[in-house]
């Protein structure tokens, strides 16, 4: 079983990618990566996933999307359960600009045969695709008060706090079940789980491009969480009529 985390570029700019493998009983790190375009992207996963080979596609943007104006019911749901630690999301509708992008990524994984799986089998074999949010993921996996806010803000402050998500990963993911192995993710993660951080980003575009994949890989384990657990330890908003997006729980 493989686990594709996709942070997608809602409108304008790169896309991070993760992969992930399920074997003996842990996961392994296999790439992360950033492609501009979606026919790029499907490439890249085309590439990482053969036509018939059982895996999860978790994708940070709203791939469901049947409202024209306001908030889906799931965007609304971050808000009430996550906003006291300013985990909430941006609104998703029709009218948004990304709209036709994110809903026909998803439109695109289901032609490939990744069904929408708001509900699953823990430990079944097959091919699926979820929205997931990294941010209230972080609070729950890492018991946060808040969240880590290395999107916005002056450089220097981004640096620091990318650095504590970098740290976060290092020391905890491994520690949780399913067990991330990171020894084998050289360039952007330590390896063999050694404590020291990647090296800090001296630009925006070098902060960005790290920023991508670390959530591209937030988003691969997410996806292998809610396979490994289903609904025991993972909490799923809203449905799969209106947009829903699974967030795990420990």
């Amino acid at each position: 079983m493989k686990f594709i985390g996709i942070d997608l570029g809602w409108s304008s700019g790169a896309s991070g990618l993760c992969c992930l493998n399920w074997e003996n009983n842990q996961l392994q790190f296999i790439e992360c990566d950033r492609q501009q375009s979606l026919n790029d992207i499907l490439t890249w996963i085309d590439r990482q996933i053969g036509s018939t080979e059982p895996a999860i596609i978790a994708v940070d943007a709203p791939t469901i999307i049947t409202n024209l104006t306001g908030m889906r019911e799931a965007d609304k749901l971050t808000h009430k359960h996550f906003g006291r630690y300013h985990a909430g999301c941006y609104p998703a509708n029709l009218s948004r600009p990304f709209a036709q992008k994110t809903v026909e990524f998803g439109l695109c994984l289901e032609a490939r045969g990744f069904v929408h799986a708001p509900t699953i089998e823990a430990k079944k074999l097959g091919r699926y695709q979820i929205e997931v949010f990294p941010h209230p993921a972080t609070i729950n996996l890492f018991q946060l008060d808040r969240i880590i806010k290395y999107k916005k803000g002056k450089l220097a402050e981004r640096q620091l706090e990318l650095m504590k998500l970098c740290q976060y990963i290092i020391d905890i993911l491994p520690s949780l079940e399913p067990y991330l192995n990171l020894s084998c993710s050289t360039g952007i993660l330590p390896v063999s789980g050694g404590s020291k951080i990647p090296e800090i980003p001296t630009s925006v575009a070098t902060l960005k491009a790290l920023e991508d994949q670390l959530d591209a890989l937030l988003c691969a384990y997410i996806g292998a969480h809610w396979w490994y657990w289903g609904i025991e330890r993972n909490l799923v908003l809203g449905d799969r009529a209106t947009g829903y997006i699974v967030i795990p729980q420990l």
